[in-house]
């Protein structure tokens, strides 16, 4: 069972929304643990974050300028940390399209630097987040973090007699996190019609809590090498549409460079390795450095069918707009009126 009372827990990218909601949840669930470092290296969201979580009032918080793709920042502010928390990225699809190397210097070398900083300090596990768009990428951020998830994976093997263990955690969109669809959509909502990019697109949807919950999961169960993946429902792009101005005009405007129509998480290609856990899927290496067959045991996993494939297009579970609006209200903003 995990337990973060008296250790010390990093998180990267801290200042976003996945990191705030981490935040919150240790702090509450966790009362006595030691230290919580925030590393980001925006100055303002740092600010910002410290009015809602003063060192004053919680003791263990640390605040820590700093960025990914400086190694010897990394390396300083690893020191004496038990876990670290991987999330700091550059993640706008668009964006990496125009800038990127910008996007392969944070999302590619940012993950080589962790994963020295982490195998040269005291760490002791690693848990890196990834995103739908990893698996059979068409667009540079896709493909930046499918490589970061394979270098958090093969860091396995190079760690020698230490017991450090790196893990992912792939999932889809996390409702109402910055630059989601639903508060892009919300703001949107005064210019009179809601931009679509394409009637048919579809995504998966998962909560900040959900999201969290994961998170600590894999810090609590991984073995090193998984890709956890979640079991979460599909959302059809016009149904959010419906959910949050359910009178006003749709008008398509088309995708964005890079963009799908649906999102993948596992590909055909995985199937070989993934493995039903029960709440979540894992993709495990291809040549983990435990015994199979312990993990199977210990998890009750159940091999995939060959061929087995895991998009929002095609997903079992969906949520419709009445839905849409009662999450949008739990998770995002309880005020909300459609």
């Amino acid at each position: 069972m995990l337990d973060l009372n008296d250790k010390s827990v990093l998180i990267t990218g801290g200042t976003g929304s996945l990191g705030k909601a981490l935040t919150r949840r240790i702090l509450k669930d966790y009362p006595n643990i030691k230290r919580l470092v925030i590393f980001s290296r925006d100055e303002q969201k740092h600010f910002e974050m410290a009015q809602e979580f003063p060192s004053s009032e919680f003791k263990a918080m640390r605040y820590f300028i700093g960025d990914v793709r400086d190694f010897e920042r990394v390396k300083r502010a690893f020191k004496e940390v038990d876990y670290v928390i991987h999330a700091a990225a550059m993640k706008h699809v668009h964006i990496a399209e125009y800038n990127p190397m910008e996007c392969v210097k944070t999302n590619i070398l940012g993950a080589e630097n962790v994963i020295n900083a982490s195998l040269e300090t005291q760490v002791k596990r690693v848990v890196a987040l990834s995103t739908d768009k990893a698996a059979a990428p068409i667009n540079l951020y896709g493909a930046t973090k499918l490589a970061s998830d394979k270098l958090f994976v093969a860091a396995n093997n190079i760690k020698g007699a230490n017991q450090i263990r790196f893990s992912v955690v792939r999932y889809g969109n996390v409702m109402g996190s910055n630059g989601s669809v639903i508060p892009f959509f919300l703001k949107k909502r005064k210019d009179g019609f809601l931009p679509i990019t394409d009637a048919t697109m579809t995504r998966f949807n998962i909560s900040l809590d959900e999201g969290v919950d994961m998170v600590l999961h894999a810090l609590d169960q991984a073995w090193g090498g998984e890709i956890f993946v979640p079991k979460i429902p599909s959302y059809k792009l016009t149904e959010v549409a419906k959910a949050v101005a359910p009178n006003l005009e749709h008008r398509i405007v088309g995708i964005r460079p890079g963009e799908k129509i649906h999102e993948e998480m596992i590909t055909s290609s995985d199937s070989f390795y993934t493995y039903d856990l029960g709440t979540y899927y894992a993709i495990l290496p291809s040549v983990p450095n435990w015994n199979l067959a312990d993990y199977i045991k210990m998890f009750s996993a159940k091999k995939v069918k060959e061929g087995f494939q895991y998009n929002s297009g095609e997903n079992t579970e969906w949520v419709n707009a009445a839905q849409l609006q009662k999450l949008i209200r739990e998770h995002v903003d309880s005020t909300f009126e459609a």
